[in-house]
């Protein structure tokens, strides 16, 4: 009988960068990237902060474990991230290699993962993560809400 190992989720953290991200006055979503069950890293969207349309939680997080690791390739590595991520998100992920993309809530708009692009989908992508949906939902999903509410 093969042992199976509990599932531990870090969407609360990436909730946690999410909730920070809009504290700034950016769209809040967060994103942690986990290795070997640690935190390797964490980042709120600051594209506004930085001056840079790049500036994704997603992209941030991949950015700062490829330099930590010395390397372009996160084998293994785990994704969670507030919102699907958008097509260059996406992109992103599947270049490093991630092993698995947890996201919460869905975004019909501009999604790039389930909706849209669907870039994992393409016959062109290189690497396709396990995709696993609706973590988080209810909170990612509320945090969002409120912030474009506040918007308005």
């Amino acid at each position: 009988m093969k042992e199976q190992r509990a599932f531990t989720s870090f969407m609360d953290a990436a909730l946690d960068e999410a909730r920070a991200a809009g504290a700034r006055g950016e769209v809040p979503v967060g994103a942690v990237l986990v290795m070997g069950g640690a935190i390797l890293a964490r980042a709120g969207n600051r594209t506004r902060e930085l001056c840079d349309p790049t500036a994704h939680a997603e992209v941030l997080v991949i950015r700062e474990a490829c330099a930590k690791l010395g390397g372009e390739r996160l084998a293994g590595a785990d994704l969670y991230v507030t919102l699907e991520p958008c097509a260059m998100c996406a992109a992103a992920i599947s270049a490093a290699r991630v092993g698995r993309l947890y996201f919460g809530a869905s975004d019909p708009k501009s999604g790039g993962v389930m909706v849209g692009a669907k870039v994992f989908s393409h016959p062109q992508c290189h690497h396709a993560p396990q995709v696993y949906d609706g973590i988080g939902v209810a909170e990612a999903e509320a945090l969002l809400k409120a912030f474009f509410a506040a918007k308005r």
